[in-house]
């Protein structure tokens, strides 16, 4: 049976895949036919990305489909937000990639506030402060190099970048650009008027388009190196519209969460938050597929136990092996705000829990008590947004949906459970790579639209679930 197969270039902060997918008697189905590291690296004086080795490794990953005889009718990447490259009129690339955990905007946010206030910024944006906001890197890079904004002809954030690797098309996917603080909420388009107030040239940026989109076939050297030809179609290119996508709620009191490096906590709106109280709980209001929106928080994540893990070693300790020493200190009462900036980039991440920990009057953890302390730490952040989510859409949620790699944490998600209070629904893993696919299969009739793609996805992967203890049980 020829079955039309389609293809997720899905990159992330510690690695890329390629992943293919088909329908097939009614399922969707999965099959990873290359993956990748990726990583940060200095450079320069700067942590970077390496865009020329995910260019190779984007391209190394089409061939690949080739030799399983795997063609894909379309291929749509996503990545991570905020990060940029920039390409002069002659369409070669601009210095470095540098990456959001880079210091280089540290005093940036504050240097603005005094000419345009956050709560100006947040109210035509809708996107919560964070010092990586890419508006503030171009600041950053303003301030530090000129030249190279000066120089500038075309703005691409990553995924935007690799599309061009494959097509020579220049192109900004809107969802991606949601993340930058450069977009109205409302207008749904970049903000030329914030451009010229904050000193940004708009005339880099392109029209914003919508995911589903097709760009165009592989350039003539690309299609030599692959050994075919396809369509690249835009997917919703930020990761977690991605997997927002992919979500198979039951109903509309769930609240969503992409677990991985961050963990992105919250729901689907039609319409922007932008009021002071959203403001104050650091909500964002990203764009969407379709123009929804994911009004949620960005949270540290499990960066934090990755980090862990890597300094313990990781041939020695998987991540099972670090559950389970947490859970031989479940009653330690230590607990750190997982959103505290000392964890966004430390030399040591268990220095800087031990340091939290000592602030707020807990010294001298074990190993145990410090895996323990980030475990229910993430759990008690996640519970504390429900509240918040609830006091500002005024409803109830009843579910927590989980995809993404950290729904197969067994223990996270019933300490979820227990700390929210909800039913949480975990899988499907790929969630970001399935959302990309979806979009693709919609735009090319093979899915009706958003609500039919959930139901396939849902009939079509494992979901575990795990119901919220009472207090007692919890003790025990």
């Amino acid at each position: 049976m020829n079955l039309k197969k389609y293809l997720a270039v899905d990159i992330g902060a510690s690695s890329g895949r390629h992943i293919l997918g088909w329908l097939e008697d009614g399922k969707l189905k999965l099959s990873e036919v290359y993956r990748f590291k990726n990583g940060i690296q200095p450079r320069s004086g700067h942590f970077c990305w390496d865009a020329d080795g995910l260019r190779e490794n984007v391209i190394r990953g089409l061939a690949k489909c080739a030799q399983v005889d795997s063609v894909p009718e379309s291929v749509a990447i996503d990545t991570w937000g905020v990060d940029f490259v920039l390409l002069d009129q002659e369409l070669n690339r601009i210095g470095d990639a540098v990456a959001y955990r880079d210091s280089r905007t540290q005093g940036i946010p504050e240097a603005l506030e005094e000419t345009l206030s956050f709560e100006a910024l947040y109210e035509h944006t809708g996107i919560q402060k964070q010092s990586f906001n890419t508006i503030y890197q171009l600041l950053a890079l303003k301030k530090e190099a000129p030249e190279q904004l000066e120089q500038a002809a075309h703005f691409l954030m990553m995924p935007d970048y690799l599309n061009f690797c494959l097509t020579g098309v220049c192109a900004n996917e809107y969802t991606q650009a949601s993340t930058t603080a450069l977009v109205g909420a409302r207008e749904k388009a970049w903000d030329t008027a914030l451009m010229e107030q904050v000193g940004i040239p708009a005339s880099i940026f392109h029209p914003l388009r919508m995911a589903g989109d097709a760009l165009s076939g592989l350039t003539p050297a690309v299609r030599a190196q692959t050994g075919f030809d396809t369509t690249v179609c835009l997917a919703p290119s930020h990761d977690t519209a991605s997997a927002f996508l992919a979500v198979p709620a039951r109903d509309e009191n769930a609240v969503f969460l992409s677990s991985g490096t961050w963990s992105l906590f919250g729901v689907e709106l039609t319409e922007p938050i932008t009021t002071p109280e959203s403001r104050a709980q650091n909500f964002t209001n990203e764009g969407g597929y379709q123009y929804r929106y994911r009004y949620l928080r960005n949270i540290m994540g499990l960066w934090m136990l990755q980090s862990l893990r890597r300094e313990l070693g990781e041939e020695q300790y998987s991540f099972g092996a670090l559950t389970q020493l947490a859970q031989r200190a479940a009653n330690y009462p230590g607990r750190v705000d997982v959103n505290d900036q000392r964890f966004l980039a430390p030399d040591s991440m268990a220095d800087a829990v031990r340091t939290v920990l000592s602030d707020n009057g807990f010294e001298n953890p074990t190993l145990e008590e410090l895996l323990s302390c980030v475990y229910h730490s993430l759990a008690d952040c996640y519970a504390d947004s429900v509240r918040a989510l609830e006091k500002i859409t005024g409803k109830t949620y009843t579910s927590l949906n989980i995809v993404g790699g950290g729904s197969q944490d067994d223990y996270l998600n019933q300490l979820t459970a227990d700390a929210t209070g909800l039913t949480v629904y975990a899988g499907p893993t790929e969630g970001t790579a399935i959302g990309n696919l979806a979009v693709q299969m919609i735009a090319d009739g093979a899915l009706r639209d958003v609500q039919h793609a959930r139901d396939v996805i849902r009939e079509s992967f494992p979901i575990r679930v795990f119901e919220p203890k009472r207090k007692d049980e919890t003790e025990c």
